[in-house]
């Protein structure tokens, strides 16, 4: 579990599906509103609020990303309203709102690992994907594919990178662009 801090009420918290397994939890449960995913969210916001020095209580809202592959990013934004600091009780309102993610996104190290993996999603007629350089690190992402495919495009990754919470947004801005759109077929044409 990570824990970034966005702004003066704003807490990013990621989770990796290792994290969620080691707790004995699947996404699911978070649908289901499980006795265990509460106690894992409370356990979130204490920690959350040792790391940051801050008390959270009243009313929060949590926007929950579910990454294919990757786990889930929640956001915890926490509301300081006036009237609710009246009645001071120490619980917490949680209002959740869940949303699919679409993009995959991995880190590779090595290049001739990004060519195996350009094969292996050629083999199953994949073309698309973006390859993208910083820090010393590849990172493919895959975004726009059919449901049909994604868990098959995010098992293959799996073998050639580890799941990445980077956002691209930091990539296309701080990173440099190798290919964009088409990395599988250019990889193909000049390195298979």
């Amino acid at each position: 579990m990570r824990l970034e801090r966005l702004n003066y009420n704003k807490i990013k918290i990621f989770l990796t599906l290792d994290d969620l397994f080691d707790r004995g939890l699947t996404k699911e449960d978070i649908y289901k509103d499980s006795l265990k995913w509460h106690q894992l969210f409370h356990d979130m916001l204490e920690e959350a609020s040792e790391t940051f020095k801050v008390d959270i209580q009243g009313s929060v809202a949590v926007e929950v990303f579910s990454m294919k592959a990757q786990g889930m990013v929640m956001i915890v934004t926490m509301k300081d309203d006036l009237e609710e600091d009246i009645f001071n009780d120490s619980f917490i309102d949680m209002q959740v709102t869940v949303e699919g993610n679409v993009e995959i996104l991995f880190e590779i190290d090595d290049f001739e690992e990004v060519i195996q993996l350009a094969k292996r999603l050629a083999i199953i007629g994949f073309s698309g994907g973006t390859l993208y350089y910083h820090n010393s690190s590849y990172y493919f992402l895959i975004d726009n594919v059919c449901q049909d495919i994604q868990t098959q495009i995010a098992a293959i990754m799996t073998e050639y990178g580890n799941p990445s919470f980077e956002s691209v947004h930091l990539l296309q801005e701080y990173g440099k662009t190798i290919i964009k759109d088409k990395a599988v077929s250019e990889i193909m044409t000049y390195f298979a």
